[in-house]
């Protein structure tokens, strides 16, 4: 489907609809076992406002760290993918940090830009910030990840090459074995010569890391907990979100942060949506996200794994934080 909105397309393919969550939510909560939730009905735009919110925390360096790189290094590293572009960005919330890369690029060419993300929200504030930049134009896909990138894909011009953008640290999110899954079947959908942009957050100190997760300020809590309140506004749940308490913790061995939300006492909660009906124990947790930690080879590493030749990368020493720039082959 194609609307038309401020003067660009906005194309939406096959976006998330409620029976998709009501199934998801049914098999994450309903099974035997850890609960989980799946981290991306996290950003409903509640979500995804609190989200951007926890951007600005002191605590939480990894947005500033990926923007430093990308402002200081964007015009090297688009001369590292030469020919005619066409850019995607997988998972692009606002765009912000996203401007100097099309600026530089577009000092070059005029740019088509594809920012693909399941949030109609963050699309829309995508299209906002970068809307206005000369030489650039914006079509936003609301769509999963490969269902925007096949669009891309099929819609880009003969001889063009497709850079693909997957910043912050989106990637770590997965653990390492289906990072690995992703970046095989990101491969799959690129012609040899395109490229991927893919930012990881680097291990650092445990106490930093908790810090980033867990703010005084509460903001991450109420970003957690949101995905409660989301089930209880669209599935018709009764989830009591003063009885779960967010927690962030370390996995040494994994080297991941895992955020969940325990139960604080014995409870029942329905979810009429999706048809049920489930008993938590008292410190029983919902996983929600992870957040998996890098050295700065590894990217790399998975990279060539994958199919890809390592170009480039940066490295920010404020925030450990790496951007690394793989090429098809």
């Amino acid at each position: 489907m194609i609307r038309l909105r401020n003067g660009q397309e906005a194309i939406a393919i096959a976006p998330p609809a409620g029976v998709d969550f009501a199934a998801d939510v049914r098999v994450a909560l309903g099974g035997t076992g850890q609960k989980t939730l799946p981290s991306k009905y996290l950003y409903d735009p509640v979500g995804s406002a609190l989200f951007e919110a926890i951007c600005w925390l002191p605590e939480y360096g990894l947005t500033r760290a990926d923007e430093r790189l990308l402002n200081r290094h964007a015009a090297e590293i688009v001369e590292r993918v030469p020919g005619s572009l066409v850019v995607a960005e997988l998972g692009s919330g606002s765009g912000r940090k996203t401007r100097w890369l099309l600026e530089a690029l577009a000092l070059r060419q005029p740019v088509g830009y594809y920012p693909i993300d399941i949030s109609h929200a963050a699309l829309e504030r995508c299209e906002q910030e970068l809307c206005r930049l000369a030489s650039v134009r914006v079509m936003p896909l609301e769509a999963e990840y490969f269902d925007g990138l096949s669009e891309v894909a099929r819609l880009r011009r003969p001889g063009e090459r497709l850079l693909v953008l997957f910043l912050g640290s989106t990637l770590g999110n997965f653990d390492r074995p289906v990072a690995d899954a992703f970046l095989k079947r990101l491969r799959t959908a690129l012609r040899p010569g395109d490229a991927v942009l893919v930012g990881t957050d680097l291990v650092k100190p445990i106490e930093r890391l908790i810090a980033a997760y867990n703010d005084p300020a509460g903001v991450t809590a109420a970003f957690n907990r949101n995905v409660l309140a989301r089930i209880n506004r669209e599935l018709d749940g009764d989830f009591d979100l003063a009885r779960f308490t967010h927690v962030a913790r370390y996995d040494d061995e994994t080297r991941r942060v895992e955020m969940h939300l325990r139960s604080e006492g014995r409870q029942r909660v329905r979810i009429r949506g999706a048809g049920l009906s489930i008993v938590f124990e008292p410190g029983e947790t919902i996983w929600t996200e992870s957040s998996h930690k890098y050295g700065p080879r590894e990217s790399i590493e998975m990279g060539e794994r994958a199919g890809f030749r390592g170009e480039g990368q940066w490295l920010d020493q404020e925030w450990p934080f790496a951007e690394t720039l793989l090429i098809a082959v």
